[in-house]
């Protein structure tokens, strides 16, 4: 689903010698040809596909002539219409279904419900229930949820205790550049990342990351996919997810190196005032969406009957302030009104500049000067087909390499666009909106319930499971999240904030102590069967939280159905 994502792939599989190919906006018409042919002739062994680029009749008429072995869908659960990220693009993935009837087919997912699942497989037209699992247990993260009058306050300490890397999800980009600048008042490494940042600056600010150049970053939950990072040892939630499915899959960015790690959610107000609030900005009702629609058009100078078709360019912030409009519900409105088909609206940040050159290579590096010179080179470098048609660009990319500022890569591509020499279209950062239908009257506008009333239902119900999640104070949370995703956990976690609770309450410290003595104990003289490791005296629910906290601690390993003992901190 990620352009970035697709791209480390295959220059990773290249790098092996796997040949391998991506298909994506940023490649010209020239060079999508290339591929696709090449994949006619056989020449590459794996191909990634945008799932938006499965539209293209281009595609499907390469692809029916491709010899395919097989099919590969990540983020499977973007296909169910009910899912937590149902992505509409992901329906025409049935389109390789039905082309290659025959072709063995891979769903993967890491955050499915049952329900979801079972959807993937009818959306997928799957010809038996087919399903491997792994266990959602995650021994060595501990999820936790904190309930603090004020969240930074609260997280301060979380921050100096925890050495390791750190995420933290905020709901908002202003959020995100607040809290960062927060800590680092505070003394501590910390930057933002949200999608407002350019693709290079995004680059930089997560290679310094990973690199562990900065140990906390702040971002929005555009940060995180694709990121291969092993030692996280803290992600931190500042308020509620939206889902289960999202908490987990940002949660599990943590401890994946195997050693104990921390997910927290840190609540300032638990009352069911956020769920319905969210609610009513995720989905606003159905006047309020018409409202939009007629203002739209009256924006746009539209009438009944007109506008089939017909593309504009779309001030956002202008729109709000004429029609009196709060932008999170408006973007809400747009998005149900893009689902139902009246319109189609595109952000900002799909839009990217190109350029064509125009006369031949010869001609072009005669009229080069010092001031242009490394420009071209870096397009040249960067950017195939240039002398055959318009290829995306990234200008933040070829002023870093040529050394001077985004604003001049402008100038002189806007100058030799004026010779003639090329032809350069600068992005517009603006969104657009185009009308899919004749406008209709206001009686006529009505929303489909599997684009409006269902997915408002699913959404609330994720949304109370999130609310229960965090108010329960009596059940495991390792429990509670393996029940979700329709798994039974076989014994408590004893590492959560309410299994450490628990224990604190019906266990005193010196019970602990003196059950981890004798566990050292046996151990010490090397491994031993778990059906051996027995104590008759002592309550087994207690054995068990020793167990559980010995093993988040690195000082046990179960290998099997062996207990070995690690490094026992004393």
């Amino acid at each position: 689903p990620l352009v970035a994502l697709m791209k480390d792939q295959v220059a990773n599989l290249k790098a092996r010698k796997v040949r391998a190919a991506a298909l994506h906006a940023g490649l010209s018409h020239e060079e999508m040809l290339s591929v696709l042919d090449n994949c006619v002739f056989g020449f590459y062994k794996l191909l990634y596909v945008s799932p938006e680029r499965i539209g293209s009749e281009l595609f499907m008429a390469k692809f029916r002539h491709m010899q395919v072995s097989f099919i590969t869908v990540d983020e499977a659960h973007c296909i169910c219409q009910w899912g937590y990220d149902f992505r509409p693009s992901y329906m025409g993935i049935t389109r390789l279904r039905e082309a290659k009837p025959d072709c063995p087919i891979l769903a993967l997912t890491a955050t499915a419900t049952p329900a979801v699942v079972a959807d993937i497989q009818r959306v997928l037209k799957l010809r038996s229930a087919n399903v491997f699992r792994m266990s959602f247990r995650r021994e060595n993260l501990a999820y936790q949820v904190h309930y603090a009058n004020d969240c930074t306050t609260a997280l301060l300490p979380l921050l100096h205790e925890e050495q390791g890397s750190v995420i933290i999800y905020q709901r908002t980009r202003q959020q995100c550049e607040d809290l960062a600048a927060q800590l680092q008042e505070s003394g501590l490494s910390a930057i933002f990342f949200h999608a407002g940042l350019s693709h290079l600056e995004r680059d930089i600010r997560q290679k310094q990351w990973t690199a562990n150049n900065v140990r906390i970053i702040v971002a929005t939950s555009a940060f995180g996919m694709g990121i291969d990072k092993a030692d996280v040892r803290l992600v931190v939630h500042t308020a509620m997810p939206d889902s289960i499915e999202e908490y987990f899959q940002e949660a599990g960015r943590a401890g994946r190196d195997g050693k104990p790690a921390r997910s927290i959610i840190i609540v300032e107000n638990s009352s069911a005032s956020i769920c319905k609030r969210r609610t009513e900005q995720r989905y606003p009702d159905e006047e309020y969406i018409r409202n939009v629609y007629e203002d739209i058009c009256c924006y746009y100078q539209i009438g009944v009957g007109d506008g089939w078709n017909v593309t504009r360019e779309f001030n956002m912030m202008q729109f709000c302030k004429l029609f009196r409009y709060h932008p999170v519900m408006l973007q809400s409105a747009l998005a149900i009104l893009d689902g139902a088909g009246y319109i189609a609206y595109r952000d900002a940040d799909d839009g990217q500049s190109r350029i064509r050159v125009d006369v031949t290579r010869n001609q072009l590096f005669s009229i080069i000067d010092k001031r242009s010179e490394g420009v071209f080179l870096s397009l040249c470098r960067h950017y195939g087909g240039l002398f055959v048609d318009y290829v995306f660009i990234d200008e933040e990319l070829v002023a870093a390499e040529a050394g001077i500022k985004q604003e001049d890569v402008y100038h002189i591509l806007s100058d030799f666009s004026k010779q003639r020499a090329v032809s350069y279209v600068p992005r517009k950062h603006v969104p657009r909106i185009t009308f899919l239908k004749r406008r209709l009257e206001r009686a006529d506008i009505t929303f489909p319930a599997s684009s409006y009333a269902h997915r408002k239902q699913s959404y609330e119900q994720r949304l109370r499971a999130v609310y229960e999640y965090v108010n329960t104070t009596d059940q495991c949370r390792s429990t509670m999240l393996l029940r979700y995703f329709g798994e039974q956990a076989q014994c408590d976690c004893g590492v959560c904030d309410v299994c450490q609770n628990e224990t604190s309450l019906s266990m005193s410290k010196s019970d602990f102590n003196r059950i981890r003595r004798m566990i050292v104990d046996i151990l010490s003289s090397g491994p031993l069967e778990a059906h051996k490791l027995v104590f008759p005296n002592e309550a087994p629910r207690h054995v068990e939280r020793v167990l559980n906290y010995m093993r988040f601690a690195e000082e046990l390993f179960s290998d099997g159905a062996l207990f070995r003992l690690g490094e026992v901190k004393e």
